[in-house]
């Protein structure tokens, strides 16, 4: 009876090590994606929500749809955004791509 009772201990052992040696590359594919893809991924977003909420009048602004002017005035929401002298639209904060601080970049050709 103690022959039976070694056996199937050996087996149920041999049985959690085969599940283990099975789901250890399961494993490690996630841990390399997450370190590689997911938290660079997370902290570039984060970085760039911190960039929205930091909009301030006169910044220099980028919309998602390509528009670049300058943040006239700032809300909670929306953004109000000059793209030439005298022509001023309204964007959703949200929809901001990039924003570079007052007096950031010259123009090339100036």
């Amino acid at each position: 009876m103690t022959s039976i009772s070694i056996l199937s201990a050996a087996a149920g052992a041999g049985g959690a090590g085969g599940f283990l040696i099975s789901v250890m590359p399961l494993v490690l594919i996630f841990a390399v994606f997450y370190f590689l893809l997911i938290r660079p991924q997370q902290k570039k977003m984060k970085e760039h929500q911190g960039k929205i909420g930091a909009v301030k009048k006169n910044d220099q602004v980028v919309t998602g749809g390509g528009l670049v002017g300058k943040a006239v005035k700032v809300d909670d929401e929306f953004v109000e955004v000059e793209i030439a002298t005298g022509v001023r639209v309204k964007a959703v904060k949200a929809t901001l791509s990039d924003v570079m601080p007052r007096g950031g970049a010259k123009p090339a050709n100036d």
